[in-house]
């Protein structure tokens, strides 16, 4: 009987399941730095427009991508569609804007990077190949509609720089 009951114990023990989640945890940190360079600036040519052209009172605004892991990121720039703010406007207003490369640290390995650039409406994606810095400057230029004058106020708009990982 004691045979029986030790046995019985022991096969108990035996098929008793105890489980642990351990956890494992890491950080990552991007490869992929954006700064803003040079904040932009609307000028006002006339009373229907606001533009970024240094001629008509403007300042473009340059944004800066370093990156210390090539072939892993694509820089995409979008240009603004709409205000983030202004005073009540009178009428639709039309959006124009493109991005180009206007400076790099590695003149080799970062020269093709307008020719090889996509747009997609009002973005523009550059793949980052090489590490370094690349300074990529936008225009941005807005005109009421029906040539209205835009009311006196203060008006913003911002360029969004993404990095996306491949």
């Amino acid at each position: 009987m004691f045979k029986k009951i030790l046995i019985g114990m022991f096969t108990l023990c035996a098929t008793s399941v105890y489980a642990a989640e351990v956890p494992i945890t890491g950080s990552v940190e991007s490869r992929c730095v954006i700064t803003t360079d040079t904040p932009g600036v609307y000028g006002n040519p006339n009373a229907y427009t606001l533009t970024t052209t240094p001629a008509d009172g403007g300042v473009k605004p340059v944004v800066r991508f370093d990156v210390t892991l090539a072939n892993a990121y694509y820089a995409q720039i979008t240009t603004p569609t709409s205000f983030d703010s202004s005073p009540s406007l009178n009428d639709t207003v039309t959006w124009t804007g493109s991005t180009t490369v206007s400076a790099v640290s590695d003149a080799t390995g970062m020269a093709g990077y307008e020719t090889a650039k996509t747009t997609f409406g009002s973005t523009t994606q550059y793949d980052l190949t090489a590490t370094g810095s690349t300074w990529f400057e936008s225009s941005s230029t807005a005109t009421n509609g029906g040539s209205k004058a835009f009311p006196g106020g203060n008006y913003v708009a911002n360029v969004e720089a993404v990095c996306v990982a491949k």
